[in-house]
């Protein structure tokens, strides 16, 4: 009997590791990409929907009419605070300004959040929802549907903090939440069927080092060429990180996670709030990194508890890299 391939649903802020996560779910025999719905974040989401376009084209895959269908969302923040766009990190038009082809998509009618809503009501537990930018479109969403999320298989989120680190640890700024903080406190109050955050705290382990960066240069496809090239203007902002021209996979895992759930060899069930980090917030489980209970209870939806969330703890980064890294260059993926 054939096995139905993973159906994915990716909203996406289209930045370079957005980018090598579209490629690899692309790349793989088992997944199909049922639609994709951009929004603000790494780049504007004008540009974020051009990137969508142009790197589906890249992996040969059509984008808007007649290919995957292809929906505009937010602009900025859901309570309407300017966007933040992090071309210091992404380059100003999101895919490392390395000045390819990116031509007009045709979009959708609908916005992004009305596509969501229209795709979970259509096919409901058909579709698995990955969201790798800021959490504004899921959020207007579930103002449209309270249990938008329940309608999905699965909703896996490139986001959060995992529990609150050990003592004198400090953490990588978790962009998505930090970029939209109200959004974020909408989508962990709403129910779910299961949500699932790969958040800073695993995701920078999972490091694409030089050696991986080489490999990806020698491969025979295009797509493992742009890799390497997107992956090189990454890694002008990492390499001020740790001195080292390597950058975590980031969205890459998030997509990942989602389609091999195995790769997950620890994570925790409970309930996670949005904190102050400074002038940003951060999504933590509520527990302390020796698995204690915080002395405090922010209010996700106020008077009411929030459900459980999916919180990843450890992965198998050796067997991720293994197969994002022969997917992006083209020696073969697990199916």
């Amino acid at each position: 009997m054939t096995t139905r391939p993973t159906s994915v649903v990716v909203d996406t802020d289209t930045g370079i590791d957005d980018a090598l996560a579209l490629l690899w779910l692309a790349g793989r025999p088992d997944v199909e990409i049922a639609a994709v719905t951009a929004v603000y974040g790494n780049c504007t989401v004008q540009d974020a929907t051009r990137n969508v376009g142009a790197v589906l084209a890249v992996a040969g895959l059509a984008a808007g009419e007649g290919g995957i269908p292809v929906a505009v969302g937010a602009a900025g923040p859901i309570d309407g605070r300017p966007a933040h766009f992090a071309s210091y990190v992404h380059g100003h038009d999101g895919l490392g300004d390395l000045g390819g082809d990116r031509p007009e998509v045709p979009v959708q009618d609908r916005t992004a959040a009305e596509q969501l809503v229209h795709l979970a009501a259509t096919e409901p537990g058909r579709h698995h929802l990955l969201v790798l930018g800021p959490m504004t479109n899921v959020a207007a969403a579930i103002e449209l549907d309270p249990d938008l999320l329940t309608k999905f298989a699965s909703t896996v989120v490139m986001g959060g903090s995992g529990p609150f680190p050990p003592l004198g640890v400090a953490q990588i700024v978790d962009a998505n939440i930090a970029n939209d903080a109200a959004a974020a406190r909408i989508v962990f109050a709403a129910p779910r069927t299961r949500l699932v955050t790969v958040g800073v705290n695993v995701g920078a382990g999972a490091i694409v080092d030089e050696a991986a960066v080489a490999r990806l240069h020698a491969s025979p496809t295009a797509v493992g060429r742009f890799s390497a090239q997107l992956l090189e203007s990454y890694m002008d902002f990492y390499q001020q990180v740790w001195g080292r021209r390597v950058s975590p996979a980031w969205d890459g895992l998030a997509a990942a996670l989602l389609v091999v759930p195995e790769w997950i060899t620890r994570f925790e069930d409970g309930p996670v709030g949005l904190v102050p980090d400074g002038e940003r917030w951060r999504a933590h489980l509520l527990r302390t990194a020796e698995g204690g209970p915080v002395p405090f209870e922010p209010a996700t939806r106020p008077g009411q508890p929030a459900p459980d969330t999916r919180v990843v703890l450890e992965v198998d980064v050796e067997a991720f890299l293994a197969d994002f890294l022969g997917v992006l260059a083209g020696d073969g993926a697990r199916s």
